[in-house]
């Protein structure tokens, strides 16, 4: 289940990991700013700079079992402008949206000079692209600490009570998926119809 890349792969796997968290992370602060609430520039997490975002528990699971996650941008809802619910809706949603863009922008240059004769790089977009699929479709789980937990919230009617219960579980029940194998089966089916897309738009 966890298999150790080699140290060459996890050198072209590095820029696309340093970049999905850190943009992620940062998306989700920047538009929590844009709506109001500062507590991600009160605690420096209003910057590109990876150190600010990179969890390490998070940023060697994506070596090792090809997900992970970055350390989660504090915002105050009570901050907000205007509709708090709709506010964290969007603010959840511009993580997994920013990593989706990084794998179109990835494609793009992928497919403008990936025939240059420059096997590194187009191993790194390869990379930029794949990895910045998982980061989003992982994220987008509706399992609380989860951005899709947030965007599940947003869109249900009521105060979805039972989601912020859930979040002491989060932990357990990702063990649990990835223990059964569900979180696999979720990247055939989701993740590799992604990626192939991105690929095939790059001309791969």
């Amino acid at each position: 289940m966890f298999n150790l890349p080699s140290l060459h792969s996890m050198a072209l796997m590095l820029p696309a990991i340093i970049l999905g968290l850190t943009f992620h992370e940062y998306a989700h602060g920047w538009v929590a700013d844009r709506l109001g609430d500062h507590t991600a520039r009160y605690h420096g997490r209003l910057t590109i700079n990876p150190l600010a975002h990179v969890d390490p528990i998070g940023f060697l699971l994506l070596f090792l079992a090809g997900f992970g996650w970055a350390k989660p941008v504090p915002v105050n809802p009570y901050n907000l402008k205007g509709d708090a619910r709709q506010g964290m809706l969007l603010i959840s949603l511009a993580g997994p949206a920013t990593n989706l863009l990084l794998a179109f922008l990835s494609s793009l240059l992928l497919g403008a000079f990936g025939n240059l004769g420059l096997p590194y790089f187009v191993q790194i977009m390869y990379y930029m692209i794949l990895i910045n699929v998982v980061l989003a479709v992982f994220n987008l789980l509706p399992i609380p600490p989860l951005d899709g937990s947030k965007i599940l919230a947003g869109i249900l009617p009521g105060e979805q009570k039972w989601l912020y219960h859930l979040e002491a579980y989060g932990f357990i029940i990702l063990i649990i998926l990835i223990f059964t194998g569900a979180i696999q089966v979720l990247f055939r089916f989701v993740v590799s119809p992604i990626a192939n897309f991105f690929f095939a738009l790059a001309g791969y």
